[in-house]
């Protein structure tokens, strides 16, 4: 089973990331599922995918760590092959508050979490795709959130000020490497039905605000992952530093 193309997707055990695997799988990729805490999931994912005939494999890594994500990387290369697709999914939220009450500890979990994943990773995905490195070229593309846009006021400031991060993130290295080959680009999901709100504190929470929402629905993952798989494929060939807001019309 050898793929051509190969992405790695980080927190890819439920969710988003989840159903983004599956979609690159069924697109022909071979897939790095990269898990942190549940690796009864990423196992289950992982025989999920291996019924498409492609490679994949599952690799602990707490992807806020520079060692832990030298060695991800390094994993793939010798596993897999030449990297071709990023997906920076991983992301954490608290309990629901006020920012005066999210104390330091919070707040620099979330931002760490969050940015320094994406950062991390990053930079390893460019110093394989790059040009400049003798790489092939390839795309990044990394999962905002709507909150970067609202603020997400009384309920986790310090999640979207994270995903505030990640969009600038994402458009001053989508400058610097449009020349190298790489393109980066970001989708912003919002109220989408995944396991995230219960770590919220609130598992129903798209059923209280789906009255706000244009399309008076929550989304679904596959919805998110195909907007993704989109940015990562040729089909998207001239968009770098782009967004794209999968939340209802909100």
């Amino acid at each position: 089973m050898l793929n051509d193309k190969i992405v790695l997707i980080t927190g890819a055990s439920r969710g988003i990331g989840a159903a983004t695997t599956r979609l690159f799988a069924q697109k022909g990729y071979g897939v790095c599922i990269n898990f942190l805490k549940d690796e009864i999931a990423a196992e289950q994912l992982k025989n999920e995918i291996l019924q498409y005939q492609v490679k994949c494999i599952t690799v602990k890594a707490d992807v806020s760590k520079a060692s832990e994500v030298k060695r991800l990387f390094k994993t793939v290369d010798e596993e897999l092959g030449c990297l071709s697709v990023l997906v920076n999914n991983v992301g954490i939220l608290k309990t629901q508050c006020r920012l005066d009450e999210i104390d330091e500890q919070r707040f620099s979990q979330v931002l760490t979490t969050n940015v320094m994943s994406c950062f991390l990773c990053s930079q390893q995905a460019v110093k394989r795709m790059s040009s400049k490195y003798g790489g092939k070229g390839g795309s990044i593309v990394n999962v905002s959130s709507g909150a970067a846009k609202s603020g997400s006021p009384n309920e986790y400031i310090d999640y979207a000020a994270s995903k505030g991060a990640i969009d600038s993130l994402t458009k001053g290295l989508a400058i610097e490497v449009a020349g190298e080959g790489i393109r980066v680009n970001a989708v912003r999901p919002g109220l989408i039905h995944t396991d995230i709100h219960a770590s919220g504190g609130e598992p129903n929470r798209i059923d209280r605000l789906k009255a706000k929402i244009p399309m008076q629905r929550g989304g679904e993952p596959a919805e998110v992952a195909e907007a993704i798989y989109w940015l990562a494929s040729e089909k998207s060939s001239f968009a770098t530093g782009s967004f794209i807001d999968i939340a209802g019309g909100l």
